[in-house]
C-alpha cells in the first residue's frame, strides 16, 4: 500500500442515505412509465448508499443489457423532493460537455411523482476517510468544473439568490430563543463556545456572504463525497438539484467542510492550495464561509426533516469544520 492509499485513524462521518424506496415500493403505474421511457423491462436493481433523498433512487438494469439511474420521488415521501427533481432537471440543462457529470437521458413529471433517468455513473463514492490521491483526483474534477459556464438558454439563479435565505442562519438564531444555541455548548473544540462568543461578529460577516458569491460559472452547490463517483478513469460529480451561478471558487469553499469532517485535511491548507483561490480576497472567502457556518448550524439545530433522520447529525459535523475555518479566517 503506498502513502498516498493509507488511512487515517480518525472518525469520518459518513453520509447517511435517507429511507430510500426500492423498487417494489414504487406503484404500479410509476413502474410501468419509468419503463416505457427506458425503453426495455427493468430485470434488476442497485440502489444508491448515500445521499439524503428520500424517494426512490437506483440503478436499473434493463432486458436489453443497458443500464439507467433512476430517480423517482412524489410528496409523500418528502414535500420539498419533486422541486428538488424539477430543478435537477433544469440543472441537467444547464451543464456544458467538459464538465464531469452524468448526462440525462429523460424525465417525466405528472404533477406528483417527478421521474429523472441519467447515464449511469460508473465506479463508487470515494473511500472515507478521504485517501490523497482519490482526493487530488476529485479537486481536479472541481477545477474543470470552475472553469465552465451554464449553457446558454439555462434557467439558473444566481449562487447569490439561490442561498440568499439560507445565509441568514446568524441573524436567525440571534432573534431567536437563546437556548436554542445553548444546545451547541458539547459540539467539537468549543466551537460552540465560540460561536455564542461571537454570534454578533458572524451576523456582520455573514451579511456580505451572498454578494461574496456572485460570478459567472456554473456552481454546482452542494458537493460532497456523497455527490461525487470515482473510478480508475472517471471521476462523475452527480446529484445537481442546487445547481446556480457564481463564484469559480464557490464550490471549493461550501465543500472543505465536508472534507475536514472525513479526514481529508484543514480547511483553509486545502482552499488555497487550489487553483480556483487564486486571486480571492480573504475578507470575501471569509463572508461566504459566515454564511454557510450560519446555514450549517442553524440547519444543525431543527427537527429532522420528513423521512431524513440522519441529516441534522450531518449538518452538525459540518458546522463544526466550518466554524473551526472561520477561526483562521478571523
Amino acid at each position: 500500500m503506498s502513502a498516498d492509499d493509507a488511512t487515517t485513524p480518525t472518525p469520518a462521518p459518513l453520509a447517511f442515505s435517507g429511507q430510500r424506496l426500492d423498487w417494489r415500493d414504487l406503484p404500479r403505474g410509476v413502474r410501468t412509465r419509468i419503463q416505457e421511457l427506458a425503453g426495455a423491462q427493468v430485470t434488476a436493481e442497485m440502489s444508491a448508499t448515500t445521499g439524503f433523498s428520500p424517494g426512490f433512487a437506483a440503478v436499473l438494469e434493463l432486458a436489453d443489457g443497458r443500464g439507467v439511474f433512476v430517480k423517482a420521488v412524489s410528496p409523500e415521501q418528502n414535500p420539498q423532493s419533486p422541486e428538488l427533481a424539477r430543478a435537477e432537471v433544469r440543472a441537467a440543462q444547464a451543464i456544458p460537455a467538459q464538465v464531469p457529470a452524468p448526462r440525462l437521458l429523460w424525465h417525466d413529471d405528472d404533477g406528483d411523482w417527478v421521474l429523472l433517468g441519467f447515464e449511469v455513473a460508473t465506479g463508487r463514492p470515494p473511500l472515507l476517510p478521504w485517501r490523497p490521491a482519490e482526493l487530488r483526483r476529485v479537486l481536479e474534477a472541481m477545477a474543470v468544473l470552475s472553469e465552465a459556464t451554464p449553457l446558454p438558454g439555462h434557467r439558473l439563479p444566481g449562487t447569490d439568490e439561490h442561498f440568499a435565505a439560507d445565509f441568514r442562519g446568524w441573524h436567525t438564531l440571534a432573534e431567536g430563543p437563546g437556548s436554542a444555541l445553548d444546545r451547541t455548548a458539547d459540539w467539537a473544540e468549543g466551537t460552540g463556545e465560540w460561536l455564542r462568543a461571537h454570534l454578533d461578529t458572524l451576523c456582520t460577516w455573514s451579511e456580505d456572504a451572498t454578494a461574496a458569491l456572485v460570478g459567472d460559472r456554473l456552481v454546482h452547490g452542494d458537493l460532497r463525497a456523497d455527490n461525487v463517483m470515482i473510478d480508475v478513469e472517471h471521476v462523475a460529480l452527480i446529484d445537481w438539484p442546487h445547481a446556480s451561478v457564481g463564484a469559480a471558487w464557490a464550490d471549493l469553499a461550501f465543500m472543505v467542510p465536508s472534507i475536514a469532517m472525513q479526514g481529508g485535511g484543514r480547511p483553509q491548507e486545502i482552499f488555497w492550495a487550489q487553483p480556483m483561490s487564486a486571486g480571492l480576497e480573504p475578507e470575501r472567502l471569509r463572508a461566504a464561509v459566515a454564511g454557510l457556518a450560519g446555514y450549517f448550524t442553524h440547519g444543525a439545530l431543527q427537527p429532522p426533516p420528513p423521512g431524513i433522520p440522519n441529516l441534522r447529525r450531518f449538518q452538525q459535523a459540518q458546522a463544526e469544520q466550518a466554524l473551526l475555518w472561520l477561526r483562521d479566517l478571523a
